[in-house]
């Protein structure tokens, strides 16, 4: 099995791209701001000895071309493409009084245009080889839940929450799955500020259910279980994964 994670270097994507080796896959994490760190991650599971391989390839998701570029380099190294994981994505943390053109532009460059193009390149390879496909969207609690302070992140999230569905409905008779995965607060570097302040922890912990912040390996997990035969009936639908976040909390 061929799978491609965006932003699978640091964080949930590298912890995707754990998971999916695990289970024997051949995968390409997708970089863009530091391509040492990237080999090195591939370098330390392909020292593990994990069953499948990482490599590294760069490639900007918010430029179409370059998107295109990273699914026919995952071709042209394995002969096919199985799974798209569209994990990339970035936030400002800036009101809508306070964002940018610009900021805007580079959160749905990343959160939203990159897992469109991305997922328009990878359904028209499975289409092409036949067999059917799966396309994970990494997405976020906020994809339904506001966060006041951060709203071109939660617009992205939104779009990319009828991104699924809608591909869902129109790949499914290819034989092609899309599903949607909402984490909830993860041990991130996205989330090293939260991190950082004890008694901002001590607040999330505190609305959270399950009483404490994700771990990255914990989404990686139920990701690669989505990918998998296992899940072969789920389609057009986005799994939860925050702890009870949601349901205990008003909003974050």
């Amino acid at each position: 099995m061929t799978v491609v994670v965006t932003g699978g270097a640091t964080g949930i994507g590298a912890a995707i791209a754990t998971s999916a080796a695990r289970a024997g896959a051949r995968v390409i994490v997708d970089y863009v701001v530091s391509p040492a760190q990237a080999v090195a991650f591939a370098a330390t599971l392909a020292g593990e000895d994990v069953g499948g391989s990482v490599e590294a390839f760069e490639a900007d998701v918010s430029d179409v071309a370059q998107v295109q570029g990273l699914v026919a380099e995952a071709v042209r190294r394995y002969g096919r493409l199985d799974v798209l994981v569209n994990n990339a994505g970035i936030e400002t943390r800036q009101s809508l009084l306070d964002t940018t053109e610009a900021d805007y532009d580079r959160v749905l460059g990343i959160d939203l245009k990159g897992a469109f193009f991305a997922a328009q390149a990878a359904a028209r390879q499975f289409v092409a080889q036949g067999g059917g496909g799966v396309i994970v969207n990494v997405s976020s609690v906020h994809e339904d839940w506001p966060m006041p302070g951060n709203a071109a992140y939660c617009v992205a999230k939104g779009g990319m929450r009828m991104l699924t569905r809608n591909s869902a409905v129109e790949l499914g008779p290819h034989g092609i799955r899309v599903v949607g995965v909402a984490p909830g607060a993860v041990d991130t570097p996205i989330n090293a500020r939260t991190v950082a302040d004890p008694a901002a922890m001590t607040r999330l912990d505190a609305a959270i259910p399950l009483g404490k912040m994700a771990e990255p390996q914990q989404i990686g997990d139920v990701v690669a279980f989505l990918a998998s035969d296992a899940a072969s009936y789920i389609t057009g639908t986005t799994v939860v994964v925050d702890g009870g976040l949601m349901q205990s909390s008003p909003g974050l």
